[in-house]
């Protein structure tokens, strides 16, 4: 992926060499073309177009991102409620990645938050025990970990 991305902008400097334009434009125009020309060569790399992989983790950020949010907004809307109305709980969640980082970033997603908290993870690096804030549906909570976080890194690293 990396020596794709190198590819890339020499191929964006070229570019600018080439039409004798170092300005912005001229890199993002030579960039583009650079893609397309490795999109077109991409059956000669070893693995996947570099480019896929770069819009994989774009989508994992918005998806935190988004979580993030939606997360922040249900715990303070617990916290300001005159009475707690929360029920607290840990699970265990059988996860289907591979890697170790892969297990440590979904690991860490998770924990990043509000809400929810990694409290360990099996020596064979297959379940989670997480802990809920507020876990009225423990197969809904599984569900929307599975879709969102899991899916997205098995994205990035496949």
């Amino acid at each position: 992926m990396s020596f794709q991305l190198i590819i890339n902008l020499i191929i964006a400097v070229i570019w600018m060499f080439m039409n004798n334009a170092w300005t912005v434009s001229g890199l993002v125009s030579g960039f583009v073309i650079g893609l397309v020309i490795l999109y077109l060569l991409r059956g000669f790399f070893l693995g996947r177009f570099y480019f896929i992989s770069f819009v994989a983790i774009v989508k994992l950020m918005i998806i935190f991102l988004k979580e993030l949010i939606l997360s922040s907004v249900e715990v303070v809307g617990q916290i300001i409620q005159p009475k707690l109305k929360i029920q607290p709980g840990i699970f265990a969640m059988d996860i289907e990645l591979k890697k170790e980082w892969e297990v440590t970033v979904l690991s860490c997603l998770i924990t990043l938050t509000p809400g929810t908290l990694v409290v360990d993870v099996s020596p064979d690096n297959k379940t989670l025990y997480i802990h809920a804030m507020h876990l009225p549906d423990v197969e809904k909570a599984k569900s929307d970990i599975k879709n969102s976080f899991e899916k997205a890194i098995q994205e990035v690293s496949r």
